[in-house]
């Protein structure tokens, strides 16, 4: 017994590859658009780190360019066990974690103030964004020379308006350097998080608080019990993204300190290396660590965005 295939299965078996070719076809003009930039990102960004992880392997001084040797992982030990270098990575911690969480705490604060409605909302709006639209290098030099400086400077000028003469004239940059640098970059990135908090408060049903307050519950047992829950992700997506920042932060530290008096970050140590030690193989390697740690850093914001998006989609 034999069996045959209809006429119409063998006529429409040969049409399968023909039929694909468009939708390659489609998917390769949709894509076509993208490629310049991905090129142009591939160049700009992917090429010179390649080129630093080679460099990173490398015991090259530019001062010597013919005295060049592979060293394979010493540049990595030596970042790690350096005094100075292992110093300015806890400093880089500790400067990362008090500007997050005091630029957190105060964003919120913020937040919710903004949240409610009042005449002129949107005007305060505009005023509270303005730090963070400042270049980096400009909100720097006004820390330090409008508000720090003890000759010239708004705060003593203030503590001289209320104590007089015989008031105290601090020099903050000396007296508390790394304060110093931390109250510049907080007063930068507290907008920064009052806009995300913001977009997670706004995005609340409003019916759900207004049912809570009929059933009775109070201001507090409103905000830990449904405003907390509701934006965990948005606090924890504040908090990745403010640390993939600052953690990279170079400006304040080079400005307000030049790295003096116990405020080099991990940054600022490389650029001293590179340019003043002009040890190439091991400034290669500190930036390195630091890109490896703001990838870790962006894996996890990029999930939190994710898990934002999959829930909006949800409701």
């Amino acid at each position: 017994m034999t069996v045959t295939t209809p006429p119409a299965q063998v006529a429409a078996a040969p049409r399968r590859p023909a039929a694909r070719r468009p939708n390659r076809m489609r998917a390769w003009a949709t894509r076509a658009p993208l490629l310049p930039a991905l090129i142009f990102m591939i160049v700009v960004t992917q090429l010179p780190f390649v080129a630093t992880l080679v460099i990173s392997f490398f015991d090259w001084n530019s001062l010597y360019p013919d005295d060049r040797r592979f060293a394979g992982f010493a540049n990595y030990s030596e970042v790690l066990s350096t005094p100075e270098l292992r110093k300015s990575v806890g400093t880089t911690i500790l400067l990362t974690a008090t500007v997050v969480l005091v630029s957190l705490v105060l964003g919120l604060i913020l937040a919710l103030l903004l949240d409610r409605k009042f005449r002129g909302r949107a005007a305060v709006r505009t005023m509270l964004i303005a730090p963070f639209l400042l270049v980096p290098i400009a909100a720097a030099l006004l820390w330090k020379h409008v508000l720090f400086n003890p000759e010239y400077g708004l705060f003593n000028g203030i503590l001289h308006w209320i104590g007089g003469d015989g008031a105290a004239q601090p020099d903050w940059i000396s007296e508390m350097p790394l304060i110093a640098v931390e109250a510049s970059l907080i007063w930068q990135w507290t907008p920064f998080m009052t806009l995300i908090l913001l977009a997670g408060l706004q995005s609340r049903d409003p019916q759900l608080i207004e049912a809570a307050r009929v059933d009775g519950a109070s201001d507090r047992q409103v905000f830990v019990h449904m405003t907390l829950p509701h934006i965990r992700r948005y606090i924890e997506l504040s908090v990745l993204l403010g640390s993939i920042y600052i953690v990279q932060n170079f400006d304040a530290v080079y400005t307000i300190t030049s790295g003096g008096l116990g405020t080099a970050n991990l940054p600022y140590t490389i650029y001293q290396t590179f340019y003043q030690a002009h040890e190439n193989g091991l400034a290669s390697a500190a930036g390195v660590i630091v890109v490896i740690g703001s990838i870790v850093l962006a894996t996890f914001a990029l999930r939190v965005v994710s898990s934002l998006f999959r829930a909006e989609v949800s409701h």
